[in-house]
């Protein structure tokens, strides 16, 4: 066995006779009722599943979420998660079996003890802390072990994950029958992450096996990627490590679409509660969608998106007062703004203020050589065209930094979205007249993004 691992395991063993002493089973096993939330049910099906995790901590990371609050966090996956996992290792990731209820309570999801799970002691314990299903791994546990491990759970209707890292464990796996195998493309020795490990091994199961790829999936474009092998994903430093979770979520799930040319209030919401990231004001005079000051706090004060203001050749002061007033995320350039323009901007704005740089695309992919520009905006000619240009020229581009615009809507935003942008801009595609957003066209964009 691996030595962080071994390390892990072994402090384990400690761990758990000295919580016999404290707890022995003879005090809960016969308070102990099986569980009504299955977990093989809650990642069956054709959509993707997502296993959204709550972890504090981690040895390779340490302390990845100072504010953590189970209940919290609970809260805002119970909208997005097919299942819920609770790290429970107290020594290394400052988990606790006390954190089970808290979550099962607020969410109706199947929830996942997730601890090095060694001894039957461990399963009735988080049974009776109201887990539903438990991690074993191969890496830990020998054959004779798991079958021990996995009756006592499907005893209990609980689930098992049963965990895989390579391909000798894998072999195992499809021996022992596991009916949800998760690879994890972290390897256990020098802790580094190979995504390349759930494309080879997931090939390798059979169509009644669900596949789980976990570890180091941090983005929409991964996630719609590895989807072709894996039925689902177990995600959680990824978003730990945020301080804004709801909108960490959406873009893992989603990816980070905007939704421009907000002129009122409601569409603000229903932009938000579709999976929107971003909500773009346009504040060019000349826009059939441009809005004042008032209008635009009207906006704001609806919905906790990511504020975009879209200006074209304004002066630098406007920019800069309208970015401090309306706390602006980003600032989005439609215009001829150069290199000094961007410049003089960056010292000028806030620290925390993105600046965002519009593209036309012709007949070549634009050069993105631009300093202090954090993302760029790709559209047909002057925006708000609704039409497309040619995606072709997308290809073979490192796209981590750009946003797609021009004439998206429900028919040709996945084929968008497969870009690797990091997200989709929408404008004219989901409205029903300039400015005024149409709720079921927005709706439907959402929908048909998380349809993989």
């Amino acid at each position: 066995m691996q030595t962080v691992l071994a390390k892990i395991v072994a402090d384990k063993a400690i761990w758990v006779e000295a919580r016999k002493q404290q707890q022995p089973l003879a005090s809960f096993q016969n308070e102990i009722v099986p569980t009504q939330r299955n977990f093989y049910d809650a990642l069956a099906g054709t959509r993707t599943a997502f296993i959204l995790e709550c972890k504090k901590a981690s040895p390779s990371k340490g302390l990845i979420r100072e504010d953590f609050d189970p209940a919290a966090i609970a809260s805002i996956y119970k909208h997005y998660a097919s299942a819920i996992s609770v790290l429970c290792d107290e020594k290394y990731f400052q988990g606790s079996f006390d954190f089970l209820p808290i979550v099962s309570q607020v969410a109706p999801q199947p929830i996942l003890c997730k601890d090095f799970t060694i001894d039957p002691y461990q399963i009735y314990l988080a049974r009776y802390y109201q887990a539903d299903a438990c991690l074993l791994m191969l890496s830990v546990l020998d054959d004779e072990q798991y079958r021990q491990l996995s009756a006592v759970a499907h005893s209990l209707n609980m689930g098992v994950l049963t965990e895989v890292s390579n391909e000798e464990e894998l072999e195992r796996a499809i021996a022992l029958k596991a009916k949800v195998v998760g690879i994890n493309n972290r390897d256990l020795r020098d802790m580094s992450i190979d995504l390349n490990r759930t494309r080879q091994l997931a090939a390798r199961l059979g169509p009644d096996v669900t596949v789980i790829s976990e570890s180091g999936i941090h983005t929409y474009a991964e996630v719609r990627e590895l989807s072709h092998f894996a039925n689902g994903f177990l995600i959680g430093s990824a978003l730990m490590e945020q301080a804004d979770l709801e909108t960490a979520v959406k873009r893992v799930l989603l990816g980070e679409n905007k939704v421009c040319g907000l002129t009122r209030p409601q569409d603000a919401q229903v932009a938000w509660e579709s999976g929107a990231v971003y909500g773009g004001l346009i504040f060019v005079p000349t826009s059939p969608r441009a809005v004042n000051d008032a209008q635009a706090k009207a906006v704001i004060a609806a919905a906790p998106l990511q504020y975009v203001g879209v200006f074209r050749n304004a002066p630098l002061e406007e920019v800069v007062a309208r970015a401090q007033a309306l706390g602006l995320a980003a600032v989005q350039l439609h215009g001829d703004e150069d290199q000094a323009y961007i410049d003089a901007l960056r010292d000028a704005l806030a620290d925390n203020v993105r600046i965002w740089k519009a593209l036309s695309v012709g007949e070549t992919f634009p050069a993105r050589t631009l300093r202090h520009v954090d993302k760029y905006l790709l559209d047909n000619g002057q925006g708000g065209s609704g039409q497309r240009f040619d995606w072709s020229l997308l290809q073979g581009q490192d796209l981590r930094n750009v946003m797609l615009a021009g004439g998206l809507g429900a028919d040709n935003c996945v084929e968008a979205a497969k870009s690797g942008c990091a997200g989709l801009d929408f404008n004219s595609g989901v409205e029903s007249q300039p400015g005024i957003k149409d709720a079921s066209k927005l709706a439907s964009v959402f929908q048909t993004l998380r349809a993989y």
